[in-house]
């Protein structure tokens, strides 16, 4: 009697929590609430083919990232020669990915090649002479360069998995596919252009001085000075939405960027009731900025993001603290967005969306309703077989297989997994495995019964014959599963999950619940035959 109350204690307590997680699913599908209300407000959750949402596969541009690093590594090389006091060296980027450095002054040759060889030895450096002029050629490695690849598709998948759970999109699916892409599921996003624009935008943000002595009309027209760059400010007009771009000619060295940001928040401007993003910097940032603000009194720094400009406001006074602010005619909507890609980072290369899908809600409805309808009827016929064929000892199979799938939704919700369309298929295959496991119970016990056994000794030869022949499949299929799920993609992890959750399911409803019913009927109700 002790071990029975330990089992019931035990099948009790599991029930019970199966049922307090299912709750709150209803409770939704019910109300047509987005979010539970119910305690432990945890529902299952619906996959992109069951919700609708939006699937996208986006490549990383490596090459960018490694362009980027040869003008990283161009400015230090700038900065390097200022510190020295070397001059009469121009710096320059080639074929995107070299570095030529010229010096016109013969006396400073060696001066140059002992910084380059000191400060910049992972390079491949080569030199040459043209027209009396000394140039050293710097190329980044092979490897490195793969490096910067393989470095620069991590970081764009960790930056965009940190805007999108920012964004609050629940149960995403982001994964790396192949060397240079990734996939991306969205499920129950309602607005995929915001969401793609989030996602894809670079998000790089630099400060750069306004030159307000150079000739713009003059830059416009190609004639662009050595160090100097024309960025626009894009507007548009509320009133007609036509687009206005403002030019401005900027210094084309990057004074701060957004790498040293440590919050960004959207603050309503008190005079205007107009949304702006608020900026904090780290300390080294705030040191940088404090020195900037310093240096340029009265002259307007302007904030660039994604090569366009923001705003450029005048600098009245140095500004210490390490906070700034970026102004525009920003929407609610549009600021939170540009505070949520400022404080997940910009992308170490852009990012071009190779193929994009959305799935209409009206299609996930269609998918549960035949899902469910091909659920009930595989259910239903099962139920019937049993009835029919084993009579009595089958109600207690229908009994436990109806608890079965109680259990599988309450697993789903409790461990926050996400239902697909292949989950309902492995719930549908689920319910075919969980009554296989008692027709084996029960053959086993008719066997014993032929032979003359009393009930009581039937049913418990039957189930210790068949426990281990039961474990052996079950555990098998288990196996099978895990690692369907470790290797597998979106819709067969879906698959897996459910088949784990079943197959966990029906060995505790065959091997311990309909046991127990059988106890109880042969001990407590004293049944002297066996309806089987």
């Amino acid at each position: 009697m002790k071990t029975f109350s330990w089992k019931l204690l035990l099948v009790f307590a599991v029930i019970v929590a199966a049922i307090i997680y299912i709750i709150p699913t209803v409770e939704m599908r019910i109300n047509h609430k987005k979010e539970p209300t119910l305690w432990p407000r945890k529902q299952i959750n619906l996959g992109l083919d069951l919700q609708g949402g939006m699937h996208l596969v986006l490549e990383v541009d490596t090459e960018k990232a490694v362009e980027s690093n040869a003008e990283r590594i161009s400015q230090e090389i700038r900065e390097g020669l200022k510190k020295k006091r070397i001059r009469n060296v121009a710096v320059d980027r080639i074929e995107g990915i070299k570095i030529a450095t010229r010096v016109q002054n013969k006396e400073a040759v060696s001066k140059v090649k002992e910084l380059l060889d000191d400060e910049f030895r992972d390079l491949k450096l080569s030199e040459s002479t043209d027209n009396e002029m000394t140039v050293f050629t710097m190329e980044i490695p092979d490897r490195e360069s793969d490096h910067i690849k393989k470095l620069a598709v991590d970081q764009a998948l960790e930056t965009i998995r940190n805007r999108i759970d920012q964004f609050g999109v629940s149960e995403p699916d982001i994964r790396r596919q192949g060397d240079k892409r990734i996939l991306i599921q969205l499920p129950g996003v309602e607005d995929p252009q915001r969401a793609k624009d989030l996602i894809g935008r670079t998000a790089l943000l630099e400060f750069k001085l306004v030159d307000e002595a150079g000739d713009l009309q003059a830059a416009l027209k190609g004639n662009l000075a050595p160090g100097r760059v024309v960025l626009y400010k894009v507007d548009e007009d509320p009133d007609t939405k036509r687009t206005l771009k403002t030019p401005f000619l900027l210094k084309k060295r990057t004074l701060l960027t957004g790498g040293y940001l440590t919050d960004a928040r959207v603050q309503i401007d008190s005079q205007y009731n107009t949304p702006y993003v608020s900026l904090e910097f780290d300390k080294k940032g705030a040191r940088i900025f404090e020195r900037i603000t310093a240096d340029n009194v009265n002259k307007r720094l302007a904030i660039v993001l994604d090569q366009k400009v923001a705003s450029a406001p005048v600098i009245q006074e140095k500004i210490s603290g390490g906070q700034a602010r970026i102004t525009g005619n920003f929407t609610m909507d549009e600021a939170r967005d540009l505070a949520i890609v400022l404080r997940a980072g910009a992308l170490p290369a852009p990012v071009i969306v190779l193929e994009e899908r959305t799935v209409g809600p009206s299609l996930g409805t269609d998918s549960i309703r035949k899902g469910l309808i091909s659920t009930c009827i595989g259910g239903i016929l099962v139920i019937l077989f049993m009835i029919l064929y084993y009579k009595g000892s089958g109600l207690i199979a229908d009994f436990a297989l109806v608890l079965n799938i109680i259990l599988i939704a309450g697993g789903l919700a409790g461990f926050q997994a996400t239902l697909t369309l292949p989950g309902i298929a492995g719930i549908i295959l689920t319910i075919g495995m969980a009554v296989d496991a008692n027709v084996i119970i029960f053959e086993r016990i008719r066997e014993e019964l032929a032979l003359g056994r009393t009930p009581r000794a039937a049913v418990d030869a039957g189930y210790d014959r068949a426990t281990l022949t039961i474990l052996d499949a079950n555990v098998t299929t288990l196996i099978a599963a895990v690692v369907l799920f470790q290797f597998g993609t979106g819709p067969v992890k879906g698959f897996a999950v459910t088949l784990s959750l079943g197959v966990i399911a029906s060995m505790f409803t065959a091997l311990i619940l309909s046991r127990m019913i059988f106890n109880y009927i042969l001990l407590n109700r004293r049944v002297k035959t066996l309806s089987i």
